[in-house]
């Protein structure tokens, strides 16, 4: 009698079942420092700005409510708001707004018309001669304002200046008060020019090319394609120089206008950041000067926010 035995390879083979790996514990003080990497890393920045910054800003806020001469020994004396009132009501507060606004409005064709224009200009020179030409137009950028406001007063001198010889006058155009406020415009755009220049370089280094070709075959000029692609696409750039130029022209001017001229002659050259100075370091008015820094925080804070959100809308993006 014989017995059927099944064929082996027709057996169902059992499907291994998956290992189980049991999850790995992650110790509570390690995943607090895992989350806590990024503020750790912001932390000395964080610091720097709060002592170097908020501390000073909220000081100074603290004392454009007393009255003190800045002699250790003279006590502060509380007077609630009366420096602001002081200082709106003194005529040399307004026309040193108005001074400031006439120097940012003539530094824009230095930070703004121009670098374009020398930008679009330069664009085609390569190699080695656009590294001479970047470096020459950047080196006034590097002269300490001390040393080129030096050397502009000899250039300008009435008597034995190049600048009278070459026109023919006899004008002291840094002690004339027509003339001592566009000195100092003058001698800033100098400075700052180059590093507008190169920052529009930049920008229009950023345009992709792919724009101009595709106009190219639609037809479009060289000048079309400037004035309709790459000038809008640079409008981020433009934005960024002109919110410096207004926020940072007050600042710029400081060291030649201390060196060349001291606010003067008869206050022509004395602008808001100037003034603030004179009040707290020449009439020895802490509080009124203090006063005086508050106002100017929160008014270009109001002009920085406005331009910002101008930004936001007017500017085009190559994205």
């Amino acid at each position: 009698m014989f017995v059927a035995v099944p064929e082996l390879t027709d057996a169902p083979v059992p499907s291994p079942s998956p290992a189980v790996v049991p999850a790995a514990r992650v110790h509570p003080l390690r995943r607090v420092m895992r989350a806590a990497a990024p503020y750790l890393y912001l932390t000395p920045a964080v610091a720097l700005l709060i002592v170097w910054t908020y501390r000073p800003l909220i000081q100074a806020a603290q004392l454009s409510t007393y009255s003190w001469n800045l002699l250790p020994t003279t006590p502060m004396v509380p007077v609630g708001a009366d420096n602001y009132r002081r200082l709106l009501e003194l005529p040399t507060f307004g026309d040193s707004v108005w001074r400031t606004v006439v120097l940012v409005v003539g530094l824009l064709p230095f930070t703004l018309v121009l670098p374009v224009v020398v930008a679009f200009a330069t664009r085609g020179v390569r190699g080695r001669s656009r590294a001479v030409y970047q470096s020459l137009i950047f080196a006034p950028f590097l002269v300490a304002p001390v040393a080129s406001a030096a050397v502009w007063q000899w250039l300008l001198d009435p008597g034995a200046g190049v600048i009278n010889r070459v026109l023919g006058s006899d004008t002291n155009w840094i002690r004339e008060p027509a003339t001592a406020q566009w000195v100092i415009v003058l001698i800033t755009g100098w400075h700052f020019i180059g590093f507008a220049v190169l920052v529009v370089s930049a920008g229009m280094a950023g345009v992709s090319g792919h724009y101009a070709e595709a106009a190219q075959v639609d037809g479009a000029t060289r000048r079309q394609i400037d004035w309709w692609i790459t000038l809008p696409l640079l409008s981020p750039t433009l934005v960024f120089l002109a919110l410096m130029t207004v926020l940072l022209s007050a600042q710029w001017t400081f060291p030649l206008i201390d060196t060349l001229t001291q606010g003067g002659p008869s206050q022509a050259t004395t602008n808001i950041y100037y003034l603030l100075w004179d009040y707290g370091f020449h009439s020895f008015d802490a509080g009124l000067s203090a006063a005086a820094g508050v106002l100017l925080f929160v008014g270009f804070g109001l002009i920085a926010g406005v331009l910002v959100w101008l930004s936001e809308r007017i500017s085009f993006h190559d994205d």
